[in-house]
């Protein structure tokens, strides 16, 4: 038997694969309840009228811890019980050497990839393991596993991602909680915009001479595990374009 989640949270459900796993559990299931977390109003409350399912949106920023505990406190009561979180909120704020480097750039991505995942599922776990169920689905990256120039800080964050959420398994184990990480390889969504500070050309290089995935694909990857039966736990999936694999490692000869 198959598994239909009640009431599930998004984080980061402005874009990308927030907006898209939204979209595509209102059509699978519209019965579903949604809440809805992002930083623009406007992007919210827009998704959150196209959608048939009944959808609850908090305008909020993960790192400001206060407010997101206030805005859980004040869930309405028809979307309390939630069953699925989806920690998407992520982003890499630069992509320049570690030496030269903003270091403001360096902790957002810590604040937003690392303390906002963590504070949220902080607020949300204790009630799946009360109500004795639920699945928690943390967005990582192939960037936690395989390491490249200019990454430095965000896959640091990302393989904490990884290993955060294979530790919580076994904090919850014999408790019926699911938890995975899902680590897409290069998807084309605004997170390369953000990460080259609003420069389109940039980012569109990044996608240039090869096939990419799309948020649309990362959506169904998470709709397919948060559907699986209780019994069944993805503890993490890597998912690339078929276009991209690993490379080699590269030498780089000390001329000094």
């Amino acid at each position: 038997m198959f598994y239909t989640p009640h009431t599930v949270l998004i984080t980061g459900a402005t874009s990308g694969f927030g907006e898209a796993l939204a979209r595509l559990i209102s059509e699978q299931s519209p019965e579903t309840k949604l809440i809805l977390t992002g930083r623009r109003a406007d992007r919210l409350e827009q998704i959150a009228n196209d959608l048939p399912s009944k959808t609850h949106i908090m305008v909020q920023d993960v790192t400001d811890f206060d407010k997101v505990k206030d805005d859980i406190a004040n869930i309405p009561d028809e979307f309390k019980n939630i069953d699925c979180l989806i920690n998407n909120a992520g982003l890499a704020s630069t992509a320049d050497d570690f030496t030269n480097v903003d270091e403001a750039d360096l902790f957002q991505m810590i604040d937003v990839n690392v303390k906002g995942l963590v504070h949220m599922t902080h607020q949300i776990l204790p009630g799946m393991v009360e109500r004795k169920g639920g699945v928690i689905i943390n967005l990582g990256s192939i960037a936690g596993n395989y390491n490249y120039p200019g990454g430095h800080v965000y896959c640091g964050t990302k393989a904490f991602v990884n290993h955060f959420s294979k530790t919580l398994r076994a904090d919850v184990k014999g408790k019926n909680i699911r938890i995975t990480s899902v680590e897409p390889g290069a998807v084309e969504t605004e997170f390369s915009v953000v990460r080259y500070k609003g420069d389109q050309s940039k980012a569109d290089g990044v996608y240039d001479n090869h096939r990419s995935l799309n948020a649309n694909h990362v959506a169904r990857t998470l709709w397919w595990i948060m559907t699986q039966p209780p019994e069944f736990n993805v503890n993490n999936i890597e998912v690339m374009p078929t276009d991209q694999s690993y490379s080699g490692f590269s030498f780089d000869k000390f001329e000094g």
